[in-house]
């Protein structure tokens, strides 16, 4: 990621992959518990989307409004196995948890590859909240298992 300008708009289609996930997910699953954690996770998602938004068009760029393909056919793939397992629950926060691994690996890759300090500094910002995310689904995950 060379250039600051694509650096934030990959960081918010994986981001929105991760939004659009939540929002089919919250609809689909039983357990009011999970609702709650997917809503809350449907709001960081919001904001982070439309903070690095902001920060994309302080640059002249126009911010991305779509995802990315590996995160539409990820979503859909999850959907799929949901709709098969006698777990649907389970199986949703396993794929989200998937999704926070996905969103964490390009804030990580963004934060080490950043040439320019300012998105540097923007992605340093955000990646705390994003660890947390993809803690808060890996534990999640990790206690529906056992």
């Amino acid at each position: 990621m060379t250039n600051p300008a694509i650096a934030l708009n990959e960081l918010i289609e994986t981001a929105r992959d991760g939004l659009e996930f939540y929002t089919e997910a919250v609809t689909r699953v039983t357990n009011p518990h999970l609702k709650a954690v997917f809503r809350a996770l449907i709001d960081v998602k919001t904001h982070l989307i439309s903070d690095l938004s902001e920060h994309a068009r302080a640059r002249g760029l126009t911010p991305s409004t779509g995802g990315t393909f590996a995160g539409s056919f990820h979503k859909l793939y999850g959907e799929i196995r949901a709709k098969l397992s006698n777990q649907k629950d389970a199986t949703f926060v396993a794929e989200l948890e998937d999704s926070e691994d996905r969103l964490l690996h390009a804030f990580e890759q963004a934060a080490t590859e950043a040439a320019d300090p300012e998105v540097h500094r923007i992605v340093a910002q955000y990646l705390p909240k994003v660890r947390l995310c993809h803690e808060q689904m890996r534990n999640l995950k990790m206690s529906l298992a056992a």
